[in-house]
């Protein structure tokens, strides 16, 4: 599987890497050879090697099924419950949660093909990104896709804790097919996916997801 660095990582590993240049310059304009400009050094290298490894964007196929919906990111399933959602919809759904910890891939992906009905952005905290409130008070994008046959389908990038950049490229009125990119989280931290109640759910609590891969749940 071919692995490269996502588009949105581009420019941050180019101005950190400026930074880190000058910084080591300077280091070796001070110190030469000596010890301390190896510890800089060393330190530069982890810092570069680390910011491209989360910013990966692995090539991998996509899970091809229309009537299934496929995991928009890789994690872990921390909750599947009901809940009242008020925006868009106003009723009860069952919701999915993806928590994405710092050693997955966070790029995110287009769950089934549709037309999009809805996209918002909305501002917010940087609670921990498991914590229950995080889908209606973190940093948000919220997207609506409605399939060929009519089911509608909300998804919710959070930002986490630590991430401040929530990223989303579809628009309402754009058609999109599944195992596109949905988009990127700079950082962070959990993906909600929202469906009709009695929809049927493939995944529990604990189960580890791959994006555009695992099924997460099954139209009826």
């Amino acid at each position: 599987m071919r692995i490269s660095i996502h588009r949105e990582g581009i420019k941050t590993l180019s101005a950190i890497g400026i930074v880190l240049f000058i910084i080591n310059l300077a280091a070796y304009l001070g110190f030469g050879t000596d010890l301390i400009f190896y510890l800089i050094l060393g330190f530069s290298l982890f810092v570069l090697c680390f910011v491209g490894w989360f910013f990966r964007n692995p090539d991998r196929p996509a899970a091809s099924s229309h009537d299934s919906v496929i995991a928009p990111a890789d994690g872990t399933i921390i909750s599947v419950d009901e809940l009242y959602v008020g925006e868009f919809f106003e009723d009860y759904r069952t919701r999915v949660s993806i928590f994405m910890s710092g050693n997955n891939v966070h790029v995110n992906w287009i769950p089934l093909s549709g037309f999009v009905r809805y996209q918002r952005y909305n501002p917010g905290k940087h609670l921990l990104a498991k914590h229950p409130k995080s889908s209606d008070r973190n940093e948000r994008s919220t997207v609506v896709i409605e399939d060929p046959k009519g089911n509608l389908l909300m998804m919710r990038q959070i930002a986490g804790l630590m991430a401040r950049r929530v990223i989303t490229y579809p628009r309402p009125g754009k058609t999109v097919s599944q195992g596109d990119e949905l988009g990127f989280i700079k950082f962070g931290s959990r993906v909600d996916l929202f469906f009709p109640k009695g929809t049927k759910i493939l995944v529990k609590p604990g189960d580890k997801t791959i994006g555009r891969v695992t099924k997460v749940a099954k139209w009826h």
